[in-house]
């Protein structure tokens, strides 16, 4: 796969990387896995103009980097989480033919995947095809994701002896179960550097990891998950308690072990934030979430680390002190709010309403600079949806969101 690109430069990297890729067929691939299609690159002549943004701007490398650690930077960088999905059509000729997990463990695939929509719209980060469940065999979990169904976990986990099964974390050797994490972000640290741009890994929260694993699956109502919170509550089970701490120091060694491999930013998923009151996420996710990030930043105080509880902004002022460089913002809060109940110290992330997609070019832009505006204006936050890109999303509209946050210089230019 690498040997396709050993006479790529730096000049136009984008340019480059969308017409040699383009081309690029692996072993995985089905035939016209790249079409190139007016979705993918707007114009010829938006094209060339790209070209020579990017080759001018040597600070984009960097940029989505520097914003996650609170600093100011030129222009609002901007990336979105389900980049790498089912919306792109050249995405669906991989999930339509193959399954999840043998997409996001073969290195060839998952790093084909992973670089499909920068090399479309040209985000500030590449990040890698994965899933926040992953890590969990490596603990003695096993899990897969069917198609129509979403996660099936097959592990039992309800009680103290169910987690007194699970492998001990001193163990855990991320190179012997999870051999090709480190070939993708290996081989994605040279395409990023190449195209002029940053690698975000990321990692699930422990408690969303602990709830997909009790429930088994998605659930409405997390039951068995609460049954097990309100029995560490009364003192009849520490198995909560014991099996979030042994999440804990897994997916911070976890995110460590991104960080060797080349990611230069990650992000925790609270996927399940929206199951807790504020009372529960105080209690149980909030200490689990903050001794993994502890974890990473002890070992790596210059890696930004963004924690993003998806359905949690009805508790957003519990965030404060997660220990993390930036917090994301789901859509369900408007962002000047998000940024007074955070205070101006803490960087933040988000949130244009994914649906928004779905609108014309002017509504798409409109959002993009309203987002922008309340979050203190150009380079003063890190653009995001404030959930994943939607499948049946519009591609050119994705496109349209980018090239705004990136053109856009504030109200009085």
């Amino acid at each position: 796969f690498k040997e396709q690109y050993v006479t790529f430069t730096m000049i136009f990297p984008r340019a480059l990387l969308s017409i040699a890729l383009l081309a690029t067929s692996s072993a995985f691939a089905p035939a016209s896995s790249h079409p190139r299609s007016a979705l993918c690159i707007h114009s010829t002549t938006e094209a060339a103009a790209v070209q020579e943004d990017v080759a001018s701007n040597a600070g984009d490398r960097d940029i989505l980097i520097r914003a996650a650690r609170g600093e100011q930077v030129d222009r609002t960088p901007v990336w979105l989480m389900r980049q790498a999905g089912r919306y792109m059509s050249a995405f669906r000729q991989y999930s339509d033919k193959y399954p999840f997990r043998e997409r996001s463990e073969t290195p060839s695939m998952a790093i084909e995947l992973s670089l499909q929509c920068h090399r479309a719209y040209g985000m500030d980060g590449i990040i890698m095809f994965s899933d926040i469940l992953t890590p969990l065999p490596t603990l003695g979990i096993e899990f897969d994701v069917v198609k129509g169904i979403g996660p099936v976990i097959s592990t039992e986990v309800r009680n103290d002896e169910d987690v007194a099964k699970l492998a001990d974390v001193a163990d855990v050797d991320f190179d012997k179960t999870l051999p090709f994490i480190r070939e993708i972000l290996g081989t994605l640290s040279k395409e990023a550097e190449e195209a002029n741009t940053s690698l975000i890994g990321f990692v699930g929260a422990p408690f969303t990891l602990a709830s997909y694993t009790i429930e088994g699956k998605s659930s409405k109502h997390c039951l068995r998950t609460k049954k097990m919170m309100m029995a560490d509550d009364d003192g009849s089970s520490t198995a909560m308690a014991t099996f979030l701490d042994k999440l804990a120091t897994m997916i911070g060694n976890y995110g460590c072990h991104q960080i060797e491999c080349g990611a230069q930013v990650i992000q925790v998923f609270e996927s399940w934030a929206h199951q807790l009151s504020p009372k529960q996420f105080e209690q149980f996710a909030k200490p689990a979430a903050q001794k993994a990030i502890k974890i990473i930043k002890e070992k790596y105080p210059d890696v930004p680390v963004i924690y993003f509880a998806n359905g949690g902004s009805s508790y957003l002022e519990c965030q404060r002190d997660m220990g993390a460089d930036m917090i994301a913002v789901d859509w369900s809060v408007d962002m000047a709010e998000a940024r007074k109940i955070l205070g101006p110290d803490i960087p933040i992330s988000g949130n244009v309403d994914p649906t928004i997609l779905f609108g014309t070019k002017e509504q798409i832009e409109e959002a993009v600079r309203e987002c922008i505006d309340k979050a203190g204006g150009p380079g003063k936050h890190l653009l995001n949806l404030g959930h994943g890109v939607m499948q049946g999303t519009p591609e050119e509209a994705v496109g349209w969101l980018v090239d705004e946050c990136k053109r856009y210089k504030g109200k009085d230019a």
